[in-house]
């Protein structure tokens, strides 16, 4: 990762103020009987991130808890769709989901992200955005020759024959987390039991009571 990449500037008028709601994110929670976090699915391409967020978010729903994903690729449809993926676009990536799901927290949301992002700087720089207790990251670890057989989305053929420029765990770094709330290995565990430990964890840190 180039740690020499320049901050972006702060452009907003000194005129602004934050606006406190009139309804409470304390509020919301005893509403909807639930707290709100922050669970950040990382790991490499074909490693099941989107696939393990979105069996979890089906499995609180059917619990009636409020939740959401974001999706890497569904992200770059629309908010980020002005980004690439060189080291500067991929932490202004990071950067914007940071702050979505920031308010998605606030909104009294458990908000599921599923991005590769491969810079432990920007992950770090996401969990520093909340309290503590409010962001889960999950090491979806599924090894490199197994998201490559996987392939998915036919990337990793493309990134092997040089279409593909910057591509993460080809020709570009990953940088596994040091000490993840969760590691699992997604190439090898059942998706079942991925689940079911991801909901454990919501459980032991009783953002969920059931």
């Amino acid at each position: 990762m180039n740690n020499n990449l320049q901050t972006p500037k702060q452009t907003h008028s000194k005129n602004i103020i934050w606006h406190q709601a009139s309804v409470t994110r304390d509020s919301r929670a005893e509403l909807n009987g639930h707290k709100s976090a922050i669970l950040w699915f990382t790991g490499l391409s074909g490693s099941g991130k989107s696939t393990l967020a979105n069996a979890v978010n089906l499995a609180l729903f059917k619990k009636g808890i409020k939740s959401y994903v974001l999706d890497g690729d569904n992200i770059r449809h629309g908010l980020c769709k002005d980004l690439g993926f060189s080291d500067t676009d991929r932490k202004e990536n990071i950067r914007r989901i940071s702050e979505v799901s920031k308010l998605f927290l606030d909104a009294g949301v458990i908000v599921l992200t599923a991005f590769v992002s491969p810079f432990r700087q920007d992950r770090d720089t996401a969990r520093s955005l909340v309290e503590k207790n409010d962001f889960v990251e999950i090491y979806c670890a599924a090894d490199l020759d197994i998201c490559e057989g996987r392939d998915p989305k036919g990337l990793y053929v493309k990134a092997r024959a040089g279409e593909i420029k910057e591509f993460t765990g080809i020709s570009s770094p990953y940088e596994e987390p040091l000490c993840p709330d969760l590691k699992l290995d997604t190439g090898k565990q059942k998706l079942d039991k991925c689940v079911e430990i991801v909901l454990e964890k919501l459980l032991s840190k009783k953002i969920i009571n059931t």
